[in-house]
């Protein structure tokens, strides 16, 4: 007989966390600059808002991943491995989590659930993981290159003038 999950177990697999959030924020701001510009880990951190705790992890996992090339040195810091253009937003979620799967029973088939094989719903969500997959596919860094970054933004907005 199979575990039921407690109440607050996701079912899913995919989430949309702080690691990716500050994978799509290093990108963007390092496309952002000019090209081969090698941007420091402190710059990235300073204004892109980004923990010094995380972004070390994160960047060793776009390392890693293919992602971007690490400069050793006191001018040390990062540069993107290929062009923005050709990093897309799936592609940087799958980089610092896992591959993108809305629910376990497609990974897992009936392993996980006997009721794989029967399932009514199974359709519906294959066909909206394939829609989110193609659509962050679609996004690339370059859309949303950001060469001042997000701090730099806030000062200056609008809103925070007023509040």
């Amino acid at each position: 007989m199979k575990q039921r999950k407690s109440r607050n177990e996701r079912s899913s697999l995919m989430n949309v966390g702080r690691r990716v959030d500050y994978a799509v924020r290093a990108l963007s701001f390092i496309a952002g600059q000019r090209e081969g510009k090698i941007v420091s880990r402190a710059d990235i951190e300073r204004n892109q808002d980004i923990p010094s705790f995380y972004l070390s992890k994160i960047m060793k996992d776009l390392v890693a991943g293919g992602l971007v090339h690490s400069h050793i040195g006191s001018k040390g810091g990062f540069t993107l491995s290929k062009a923005a253009t050709a990093i897309t937003i799936k592609e940087v979620y799958e980089t610092v989590e896992r591959p993108l799967v809305l629910m376990e029973c497609f990974e897992k088939g009936v392993d996980y659930c006997s009721y794989c094989s029967i399932c009514l719903q199974k359709s519906i969500w294959d066909e909206a993981q394939g829609v989110l997959a193609n659509f962050l596919a679609g996004i690339s860094i370059a859309d949303i290159a950001d060469g001042e970054g997000l701090k730099g933004r806030l000062v200056r907005s609008p809103l925070k003038r007023a509040g």
